[in-house]
Order: structure tokens, then C-alpha cells, then sequence
């Protein structure tokens, strides 16, 4: 078991489990950076995000589905999703998704990849929901669920406010609008697994929490493949 990639996988995980929407009772547990096996067993739980991280290690060769490059690839993107087989993936999610509605993930072709934006835009159904009308939960759904990328101005206590770009939509399509100041956590009752923030700080965003510091190219990454994931909707599936 890597611990990297499991502290890796908590800091992306941590706010739809704090808020109820995946994985185990007891979210603070994935705040605790000496608790890597603790949160390894837990990563298991978390029905969706580990079968992708399974179907990665298994693509990859990897005997590790937390393995640091196999986190990293489902929640931010890399070269390992291209080692992936997009039939295969979806004919994977059949099995796991049996039985669940919505969504375009069926239907996917070639365009299905194991990364978070797929789950966010394909298996979940929201994305369906506001093309069939422009429905303002939907959008705020997909806009927080989704990983966003974002620039510190300012932190204090456990909060900072960041610049990132909401997800907008024209009536046809949805891409990132122009850049809004918004407030996000990234400590929870004196728990992070972040030592600090710094104003320029680059960070990563999922619902309203700061989920790490990240590079220019990590962010440029994360950008691309939820653009790549939002292009394929849009484009007939391959047959």
C-alpha cells in the first residue's frame, strides 16, 4: 500500500465524504496524515472512485490501486489514462452501475476514460438534466462536484479565497466562465493535510474545499481532460 497515494487520494476524497455523498461514516478520518492504512481501507469504500482506481492499476500493470501515479491519474489526469481501453472501462461500469439510471456513460464509445470528469459528466446523470433544460441545480452540481482549479489571494484561519472559473452554461454547451472570487476551506476543526496556503498559491478544488497545492502542469492537466470529457459529450459516440 503507497502511502502517498492514499494521503493523495483523501485530499481529493475528503469533501463529498464530509458532506455525505460517498464512502464511509467518518469523513475526519481522511484528515489524518499518519493514518494511511486507516485511510486505504476506507478508499475501498468509496464504491465509484475505487473501481476506476482498479481499472487504472489493472490497465497499467500496477498491483497497487493506490499507488501514488494511479491516484493522481483519476483525480487530476496523465499518460496513464491513454494506457487505458475505453470498451473495456465501460463494459467495467456496466458491472458496477448495474441497475443505476442516467447518465451517457452506456453510450460512451472511445470517449469513456477512468477520470473523475467522466464520472462527474458521463455516469452521473446532472449533465443530462441540464441539457434537457438548462436546469440551475444541475450546474451548480456539476460546477462543484467536478475538479477545478483555482489561485489563492488571500487565507486566514481555515479558510482562503480563491480565483477559479464557475461552470457556465450557453444552452448548448458547458465550459468554464469567467474567473469569480470565491471562499473555500481547507482545514476542518484545526485538521488538514495541507501545512498552509500562501497568496499564489495554485490549488485544486472539489465542492468548497482546497484539496492540495498543485503545479501549472497538474492544473493545465486537470483543465484538459474535463474539457476532452465535455468535448466527447458533444461529438456522436464511435461505433
Amino acid at each position: 500500500m503507497s502511502a502517498a497515494g492514499a494521503l493523495l487520494f483523501a485530499r481529493y476524497a475528503y469533501p463529498p465524504n464530509a458532506l455525505g455523498y460517498c464512502g464511509p461514516e467518518g469523513a475526519d478520518a481522511l484528515l489524518v496524515p499518519g493514518a494511511a492504512a486507516d485511510i486505504a481501507a476506507r478508499a475501498r469504500q468509496f464504491e465509484g472512485a475505487w473501481s476506476y482506481l482498479e481499472f487504472l492499476a489493472e490497465a497499467a500493470g500496477i498491483a497497487d490501486p493506490l499507488d501514488e501515479a494511479v491516484v493522481e491519474a483519476y483525480w487530476i489526469g496523465s499518460d496513464l489514462l491513454a494506457a487505458s481501453d475505453p470498451r473495456a472501462l465501460t463494459d467495467r461500469l456496466l458491472d458496477r452501475f448495474r441497475g443505476q439510471s442516467g447518465g451517457t456513460w452506456r453510450e460512451a464509445g472511445d470517449r469513456a476514460i477512468p477520470h473523475h470528469a467522466f464520472q462527474v459528466f458521463e455516469v452521473y446523470p446532472w449533465a443530462t438534466l441540464l441539457e434537457a433544460g438548462g436546469h440551475p441545480v444541475a450546474l451548480s452540481v456539476l460546477d462543484q462536484c467536478r475538479i477545478r482549479t483555482g489561485t489563492v489571494l488571500s487565507a486566514g484561519g481555515e479558510t482562503a479565497q480563491v480565483r477559479s472559473r464557475p461552470l457556465t452554461w450557453d444552452g448548448t454547451v458547458a465550459s468554464p466562465g469567467d474567473p469569480r472570487v470565491e471562499t473555500a476551506r481547507w482545514s476542518a476543526g484545526g485538521r488538514s493535510l495541507l501545512s498552509g496556503l500562501a497568496p499564489g498559491d495554485r490549488v485544486a478544488l472539489h465542492w468548497d474545499w482546497i484539496c492540495d497545492v498543485i503545479t501549472a502542469e497538474q492544473a493545465t492537466q486537470i483543465e484538459a481532460t474535463e474539457a476532452q470529457v465535455i468535448s466527447g459529450r458533444c461529438s456522436p459516440p464511435v461505433r
